[in-house]
């Protein structure tokens, strides 16, 4: 989950500002990066996901909860219109989106659970509560299974085919193809399997950053998605990397992670 919000601070000023250098020669963790609403979204899942282990309905409700209780505490983070009057509101009935929102906040379920059955169910359940559109829950199944299969030691190939045959993406793509004539689009559709090619054309975790930054478009998203996917591939996010995400979250934000990531090692833990 961390890679997911290293992705976000990384892309946060790129934002609807395509890149025309290399893709290695602009600074990653610039000044004036910042998290976002992705940042924030994620957490909020995490807590929902953690607090609800293994109960669909506690955890769908919880995780409204969680989402609401965030996004009110951070209402500047960069919401979009429709996700922002969801947030005010006190209803339950979901926007129908299909909006890409609902992959970039998907990580901490696919890091939960230990198998892809459960990963893909509990990814629709959280989704659905905001994305319910078709396209919104594939965005973020797909993305969930990515992680999940990187983590599981899968193949690039593998999770390609996957991804591709599942979820009916285009995945025999490059970046480099793609980037001509791509822009800012923000529906699953159109920026979701372009962030897994971004991870899938990468060479490291921070070449996958750079990739989806350097696409363009919603770059903050893109690169919160790739970056989930490299970190469960690649490895633990690199420590300078690392220090540059949480120097740029508050207290609250910090302490998030910190209870994330303690729930997840006590949980693989075996019991005594």
């Amino acid at each position: 989950m961390l890679g997911a919000i290293a992705g976000d601070i990384a892309g946060s000023i790129y934002e609807g500002h395509p890149l025309s250098t290399d893709k290695n020669s602009f600074p990653l963790f610039a000044p004036g990066c910042r998290f976002t609403d992705d940042t924030v979204m994620t957490l909020a899942v995490a807590e929902g996901v953690r607090l609800g282990y293994r109960d669909p309905q506690k955890t769908a409700f919880i995780t409204r909860q969680s989402m609401r209780s965030m996004g009110r505490r951070y209402l500047n983070a960069g919401y979009g219109s429709r996700f922002f009057q969801w947030l005010l509101s006190e209803g339950t009935e979901p926007i129908n989106s299909f909006g890409n929102g609902s992959a970039m906040r998907t990580s901490p379920v696919a890091w939960a659970y230990d198998s892809l059955e459960e990963v893909e169910r509990y990814a629709n359940i959280i989704a659905a509560i905001t994305h319910n559109h078709p396209e919104g829950i594939k965005g973020a199944c797909a993305t969930a299974a990515a992680i999940y299969m990187a983590r599981q030691g899968s193949s690039k190939n593998d999770i390609r085919d996957y991804v591709a045959d599942r979820y009916g993406y285009n995945m025999n793509r490059k970046l480099r193809d793609i980037k001509p004539g791509y822009s800012f689009r923000v529906t699953c559709q159109e920026s979701v399997p372009e962030a897994i090619i971004a991870f899938l054309d990468s060479t490291s975790f921070e070449d996958a950053l750079r990739g989806a930054v350097w696409l363009g478009g919603d770059s903050d998203t893109q690169a919160a998605i790739a970056g989930s996917i490299a970190e469960a591939f690649y490895g633990p996010v690199p420590e300078d990397m690392e220090r540059e995400v949480r120097a740029r979250l508050d207290a609250h934000l910090n302490a998030q992670l910190d209870t994330w990531q303690n729930w997840l090692v006590q949980k693989s833990q075996p019991a005594s």
